[in-house]
């Protein structure tokens, strides 16, 4: 846990640093798009390698598939409602 509180201290402090820098935040933009792409990636393995979820997907798979829309559905809402709050321009 100390680990992760630590990146995320380092993390912080280099945003800090380069955000008067607009080529390292365009950059930094990218490679966090590129990360949450290999994360997923990453997860659909663990997931297809996982023989109890696989053997038990036609069990697990409409609750499965429930949670995960509504999990989208809220997070789609949210972002809308604070975009609509805080980033719209006015006028």
């Amino acid at each position: 846990m100390w680990t992760v509180l630590a990146i995320m201290i380092v993390g912080i402090a280099v945003g800090f640093a380069i955000r008067k820098k607009p080529n390292l935040a365009r950059l930094n933009d990218k490679l966090t798009l590129w990360a949450i792409y290999l994360l997923l990636f990453m997860l659909g393995i663990s997931i297809g390698a996982n023989d109890t979820i696989i053997n038990n997907l036609s069990k697990l798979g409409f609750s499965a598939l429930l949670i995960a829309l509504g999990g989208v559905a809220g997070s789609v809402a949210m972002a809308w409602a604070g975009y609509q709050l805080w980033f719209k321009k006015k006028g």
